[in-house]
């Protein structure tokens, strides 16, 4: 039996730092009164900071851990600080959140901690059965957040189907696991590289990666894998959606990427069309289907779910050693810029929300420029970016995304996505058109971390877009390793 070292912990030392502060709060959480869990959600951000220093202390790092089936490098340093970034901008969108919907409870804060360990596991596995341990660590307490409203016939319902739904998308992942190892003999991405090599059974193996991209295609609500996203969306407190639209995107992605670039490459002939399939069907349906939303949180679901395509882009050069580390940065990159301009389009959205759940329809949007100009401005601007229009970082994003698809010859798919953009861009305008040119009343809420949240965001996704080679460098050096 292989000995632990100290080496194989470090490996995962921001992993078990938050796994610790996580059950430490939840037992802290027993002694904070009801009314001030405020208190709660302050040592929950503590803990993120915390991770989120170490995080970047290890940047430059590159080693395996526990019997090679975790992995510390760029690539999950880079991910790994993404996805605590986006757990304290959630705290940050929910403190106020929750006290105004009444859902003041301090588990809320303990599961979201959970969810984010999941994520980062995810993105430093380097065994499949890491990948599906952290699949469900990170998924079973977005069902219960997603649930969070017990009060609600709608949050009930959204997290009865999230979870079942993604209980049997979970069985796709575990059946093509147990392919792959009656395949390759292994669970390992590298083993399994090894093997494929050697001359392990290629049907067997594609019929297993197959069944694996069902289940990640589930969890980044891929076409035809989407179906559950707006009822979970719509139904799901606005906070915990905003969070669980990232967060989970970002883990799926990073998992999607590292096992099929590193364990699947002798698949590539196979896997190419169907990633190509996939993107371009889930940016057409995803952008479609969003024109005729009247409710701003299914059409921010299916926007996501056309994000979804987009980024997808970025695995399509798969096997071209020339074109996929830099297809990869961009995919990388677009990730980033998609995170933080959806943290601050729901920013708004729960802004805008009442009590009672009103305020969700695109027609309460009607006037808000001339009852909160601050507001409007950063909407206009989430939007704009979510398009890929000037001067955002969805803009840069989209850019870098395109020029790798085209030079990895689908030029095609770039053409896709560009007319796709198109027809995103009716309903992102639709939205600035009520809020310019038609009356209303909206009364937005007046939060500090709230409007901290939206504001911060908002400057981002507007300064990025001027300096963009920083970010783009660093995720280009993430991804240097990895291939």
């Amino acid at each position: 039996m292989p000995q632990l070292n100290l080496s194989d912990f470090y490996t995962l030392l921001p992993a078990f730092v938050l796994t610790g502060w996580a059950s430490m709060l939840l037992v802290l959480d027993l002694f904070i009164p009801r009314g001030s869990k405020g208190l709660t959600a302050f040592l929950a951000a503590v803990g993120l900071g915390l991770t989120l220093g170490i995080t970047l202390v290890q940047a430059g790092s590159s080693s395996l851990g526990f019997n090679g089936m975790v992995v510390l490098d760029g690539f999950s340093v880079f991910l790994n600080a993404l996805l605590l970034v986006s757990g304290l901008l959630g705290i940050a969108l929910a403190y106020g959140y929750v006290r105004r919907m009444g859902l003041e409870r301090g588990e809320y804060y303990t599961l979201m901690l959970f969810s984010v360990v999941g994520m980062m596991l995810m993105v430093q596995a380097a065994d499949l059965i890491v990948v599906f341990i952290a699949l469900e660590l990170l998924s079973i307490p977005l069902y219960v957040l997603a649930a969070f409203n017990n009060r609600s016939p709608e949050s009930e319902e959204a997290g009865l189907k999230y979870f079942l739904l993604g209980a049997f998308s979970t069985g796709f992942v575990v059946y093509g696991i147990a392919l792959v190892f009656g395949a390759a003999g292994s669970t390992s991405l590298y083993g399994i590289v090894a093997a494929a090599a050697s001359g392990a059974p290629t049907l067997l193996l594609s019929i297993g990666a197959a069944l694996i991209l069902v289940g990640f295609g589930f969890k980044v609500a891929a076409v035809p894998f989407h179906m559950w996203t707006p009822d979970v969306y719509q139904g799901a407190p606005t906070a915990v959606t905003a969070f669980m639209s990232s967060g989970a995107k970002i883990a799926g992605f990073a998992a999607l990427l590292r096992v099929f670039a590193v364990a699947f490459p002798s698949l590539t002939a196979d896997l190419t069309p169907v990633l190509a399939a996939l993107a371009a069907l889930t940016m057409i349906v995803g952008n479609l289907i969003a024109v005729s939303q009247n409710n701003i949180k299914r059409l921010l679901a299916y926007s996501s779910i056309a994000h979804a395509g987009y980024i997808l882009m970025a695995f399509v050069p798969y096997g071209n050693p020339q074109v996929m580390p830099v297809s990869v940065a961009a995919g990388l990159f677009y990730l980033v810029a998609y995170a933080v301009t959806n943290f601050g389009a729901w920013g708004v959205v729960i802004a805008l929300e009442k009590e009672d759940g009103k305020g969700l329809e695109i027609s309460d949007y009607a006037g808000l420029f001339w009852k909160n100009r601050p507001l409007a401005i950063a909407m206009t601007i989430f939007l704009l970016s979510l398009i890929g229009f000037p001067p955002t970082i969805g803009m840069v994003g989209k850019f870098y995304l395109f020029r790798a698809v085209i030079d990895g010859g689908f030029v095609w798919l770039a053409i896709v996505g560009v007319l796709t953009s198109l027809v995103s861009a009716y309903y992102y305008l639709r939205v600035v058109v009520t809020m310019f040119m038609q009356e209303g009343e909206p009364q937005a809420a007046s939060e500090f971390w709230l409007n901290f949240t939206w504001g911060l965001t908002a400057l981002v996704t507007v300064i990025v877009s001027f300096v963009p080679q920083l970010l783009f460098e660093w995720a280009s050096n993430a991804v240097l390793r990895l291939f």
